[in-house]
């Protein structure tokens, strides 16, 4: 599987981000303590957002933590809204194109998980994707797959609604092919103003997910936390596993659920497929 972090809030640098928590991702690449491997060494992408409405991308096939271009780049890079993931192949190729974040237009999305038997169902998923969309994917995962789907199903104006009906059509066309749990995921989703975060498995037993509490308390419970200091009072992080073991600085992100984070505002509602 792999590792992700969603950041909003004020511009941050990405070396504060990536590098120096306690369990920074970067570390995470090499020993993650929640995912389904240890090593998350399959690659790894960074998008972020400045002055335009299109996101950067920077991606790597290289480890995270041996990748020298992604320290340069980090040093000298700050972002209001940061999408970073570390990859574990589920089977697809190693290289740049299957690297996560995707994006389409102003949008990002990263996905932790599968789909069971993918090549089983690859050509039915395909074949749903909107025709003048299907010429934009460039690599050969689930998950960028899962992504266009989305698009297909209106995620560009109605985030939730259209990760719903997508995953109602992954289990319709998996369960159709003799897969019991066709999905596990938790996703993460930006137009560069709002986040959704999703996390949800057919099986009902998902990867971990988090979600940073408020920071202006946290500063109070702990004033010497460098980091902390620097961020302003509606920066948000979700997680794939905690950064640190601070105290109070987690909330576990329910099973079945999807996170919205807009501003200062983050707000939790259930999730369920919609049958496409």
């Amino acid at each position: 599987m792999c590792r992700w972090i969603a950041y909003s809030g004020s511009p941050v640098n990405l070396e504060d981000l990536l590098y120096k928590p306690e369990r920074s991702l970067v570390m995470q690449s090499k020993y993650s303590r929640l995912g389904v491997e240890t090593i998350n060494g399959d690659g790894f992408g960074v998008g972020w957002y400045s002055t335009v409405p299109r996101p950067g991308l920077f991606h790597s096939t290289d480890p995270a933590w041996n990748d020298r271009n992604l320290r340069e780049l980090a040093a000298l890079a700050w972002s209001g809204r940061v999408f970073a993931h570390i990859r574990a192949s589920t089977g697809t190729a190693v290289q740049q194109t299957n690297c996560h974040p995707f994006r389409h237009d102003r949008w990002l999305w990263m996905h932790n998980g599968l789909i069971n038997d993918f090549l089983k169902l690859k050509r039915d998923l395909t074949l749903a994707v909107d025709p003048a969309l299907f010429p934009l994917i460039q690599g050969s995962t689930d998950s960028e797959l899962f992504f266009y789907l989305a698009l297909t199903l209106g995620l560009e104006k109605d985030p939730p609604g259209a990760v719903a009906r997508a995953v109602g059509l992954i289990e319709n066309i998996g369960r159709q092919h003799g897969v019991e749990f066709p999905l596990q995921m938790t996703v993460a989703v930006t137009d560069g103003e709002t986040t959704w975060a999703f996390r949800y498995s057919s099986e009902g037993r998902s990867r971990s997910l988090f979600r940073s509490t408020d920071i202006s308390a946290l500063r109070a419970l702990h004033p010497t936390h460098e980091l902390l200091q620097g961020l302003s009072g509606d920066a948000r992080l979700v997680v794939s596993e905690p950064l640190g073991d601070l105290e109070g600085a987690w909330q576990e992100v329910p099973e079945a659920s999807y996170l919205v984070v807009h501003g200062a505002q983050a707000e939790v509602a259930p999730f369920a497929p919609i049958p496409v």
